[in-house]
């Protein structure tokens, strides 16, 4: 159970006091049936003792009650001795409320036709099943709390835990993504150093500003359009100068979508897999073709080549590859099943089709401006 809580006394008297005023009109009407002739009754006298001799006295022992029934849960494995406890608070309850009762009964009706001990017994006995009641009421609500506070504390706990393992899932598909990535244009670098220095050498220089970028924002795990757009066209200037003028990059951006807020290194991988699937295997010249547009409560991002379109084979190395893979468990943590990332194979070539929940990102520096050819 959590920590000890009772609730708060204004509310607990405030609860015994429209009680009391029930109780007193209660009163008032049973005497005035009881009655055979009309009489006077005194109103007030039948308030002081509903209020200061029935309904305060839980009231009064409302903190004390929440405190037991926490201090001995009966859910635990020392359940005959939470009962046993309740057992004797039952009768302390009773007992104090009996203590209290008399006194106000002597206060307002000090002479009676009956012995004083035939008294007490009389209003023990008469109040006794009601005691028990309340106190059991008051230990029911008590816990009936108490398990919806656990109950709420513990959804709080499990959403905190799942984001928690939400991020790190994130982290490591990034870290996954970061080594497959510099691997590729490691690769790439690596055929052009015997064969053509000078591109070798532009393309590590453009690495170089293209680590400088990614660690720049290595704990961001998203990021806006604009900025993902910039370090595209980094990776792009690396492929252009591979493949040098077969592979042309045309852009159709909506100036509307710039800050809107992409994951980080989201179209990186799509765009490798187009060169890679699309322009490489083809004899002449290729074109990647990357698009943006708000499209009412989605942002949707395409990126489409002119390529040789994917057989069987590529279909299945494209869907089980490291980049794609990492794509989609990616889109699947930070969006569940708000996104959709098709498949579009028509005519030449192949398109990707990406749709987002539109966010905008707000940024208190001034935006780097994207050159869109």
């Amino acid at each position: 159970m959590q920590k000890a809580w009772t609730p708060p006394v204004r509310i607990v008297f405030g609860v015994a006091t429209l009680l009391s005023i029930f109780s007193t009109l209660q009163s008032y009407r049973i005497s005035m049936l009881s009655m055979k002739e009309p009489m006077d009754v005194e109103v007030w006298r039948l308030l002081v003792l509903n209020s200061f001799g029935y309904w305060y006295v839980p009231a009064a022992l409302t903190g004390p009650i929440f405190r037991l029934t926490q201090r001995f849960p009966i859910e635990s494995t020392r359940r005959i001795r939470a009962l046993a406890w309740h057992a004797l608070g039952g009768a302390a309850f009773s007992l104090v409320h009996l203590v209290c009762t008399m006194t106000v009964v002597v206060a307002l009706w000090p002479r009676a036709p009956y012995p004083f001990a035939t008294r007490v017994q009389r209003i023990f006995l008469t109040n006794l099943d009601w005691a028990l009641m309340t106190y059991s009421a008051i230990v029911g609500l008590s816990y009936a709390l108490g398990y919806y506070r656990e109950s709420k504390a513990r959804a709080i706990r499990a959403a905190h835990l799942e984001a928690r393992l939400a991020e790190a899932r994130l982290k490591t598909l990034e870290a996954e993504l970061h080594p497959h990535f510099l691997f590729n244009t490691l690769h790439a670098i690596s055929t052009l150093v015997h064969t053509q220095p000078e591109s070798a050498d532009r393309m590590i220089s453009r690495l170089s500003d293209l680590l400088r970028i990614t660690f720049s924002r290595s704990g961001a795990a998203c990021v806006p359009l604009h900025e993902e757009l910039a370090f595209l066209q980094k990776y792009l200037e690396i492929e252009q100068t591979r493949f040098q003028d077969r592979l042309t990059v045309e852009y159709a951006i909506d100036p509307d979508t710039l800050d809107a807020e992409v994951p980080r290194l989201i179209l990186q991988p799509l765009v490798e897999n187009a060169i890679k699937h699309g322009v490489a295997p083809r004899t002449g010249p290729g074109t990647v073709s990357l698009a943006s547009r708000h499209d009412g409560a989605q942002l949707c991002l395409m990126v489409r080549d002119n390529g040789v379109g994917l057989s069987g084979g590529d279909r299945a190395k494209l869907h089980h590859g490291v980049g794609l893979s990492n794509t989609r468990d990616r889109l699947e943590c930070l969006y569940g099943t708000a996104h959709s990332l098709d498949f579009i194979e028509a005519g030449e070539g192949l398109t990707v089709e990406m749709r987002l929940p539109f966010h905008r990102v707000s940024s208190d520096s001034d935006e780097t401006t994207t050159r869109v050819a």
